[in-house]
C-alpha cells in the first residue's frame, strides 16, 4: 500500500485528492497537512511514501517544506501539485527535490499514476512542465562548464545513462538503447546519484540540461 500526505492550503482541494487518491487501489492518504510547516511532525507521526505537495501556501512555502522532506532519513517521494508553471518554481521545486511536477488541471487517472509512479522511485512531469524545463535548459557559460565538469567524474556508460536520462528515457528505454539489462541501468543510476550527490532522476536530467546534453 502506498502511503501519501496530501499538503495544500486550501480544505476543499485537499478533500477532493483524499477522496480521489483513497479510491485508488494501492493508495491510502494517511494525514493532511495546510501548510508546510506542518508536514515534519506529521511525517514523524505517519511515515508516507509520497507527499503531494502545493507550492504556494501562505506560510511555509511548498519549495522549502520539499527541501525539508528530502534531507529526512529515508526521505519520501514528493510530487507537487499547483496551479503554477512558471520556470522559476518548475526548476527550484526539482532542485530542492521534488521527483514529480503536475498542474492542478491534470486528469486524476493521471496524479493517480503520479503518485503510484513517484513511490517506485521514478520521475513525473506533466508535459507542459516537461516543455517548460526543456525551454529554460540554455545556462551560462560558468554553469555549462560547471554541469560538464560534474559528467567528467562519471565513467562513459554513466554520461550515457545521464544523457539518456535528459532525454526523459526510461531505464527499459535505457536498457533497451544501450543494450544493458534493466538491473544494470538502475545500478548505473544509483552510481550517478551517489558520485554527483544528486537525489533523484529528476537531478540528474536537470544536470543533463545545463551541460546541454539532452
Amino acid at each position: 500500500m502506498t502511503k501519501v500526505l496530501v499538503v495544500d492550503d486550501d480544505a476543499l482541494v485537499r478533500a477532493g485528492l483524499t477522496l480521489m487518491l483513497d479510491g485508488a487501489r494501492g493508495i491510502s492518504v494517511v494525514a493532511q497537512a495546510a501548510d508546510g510547516s506542518e508536514v515534519p511532525a506529521l511525517l514523524d507521526a505517519h511515515p508516507v511514501d509520497v507527499v503531494l505537495m502545493d507550492l504556494r501556501m501562505p506560510g511555509t512555502d511548498g519549495i522549502a517544506a520539499t527541501h525539508a522532506v528530502r534531507r529526512r532519513t529515508d526521505a519520501p517521494a514528493v510530487v507537487v501539485l499547483t496551479t503554477f508553471d512558471t520556470a522559476d518554481e518548475v526548476e527550484a521545486a526539482m532542485r530542492a527535490g521534488a521527483s514529480g511536477y503536475l498542474l492542478k488541471d491534470t486528469e486524476p487517472a493521471r496524479i493517480v499514476d503520479a503518485v503510484l509512479a513517484a513511490a517506485r522511485g521514478e520521475p513525473v512531469l506533466s508535459p507542459r512542465v516537461a516543455r517548460r524545463l526543456m525551454d529554460t535548459s540554455a545556462r551560462t557559460g560558468d554553469s555549462r562548464l560547471a554541469a560538464r565538469e560534474q559528467l567528467d567524474r562519471l565513467t562513459e556508460r554513466e554520461r550515457d545513462v545521464v544523457v539518456a536520462i535528459g532525454r526523459g528515457a526510461s531505464n527499459a528505454d535505457i536498457g533497451r538503447e544501450l543494450y544493458l539489462s534493466v538491473a544494470t541501468v538502475k545500478s548505473h543510476v544509483s552510481s550517478v546519484l551517489l558520485k554527483l550527490g544528486l537525489e533523484n532522476r529528476t537531478q540528474v536530467a536537470l544536470l543533463a540540461h545545463d551541460a546541454d546534453q539532452a
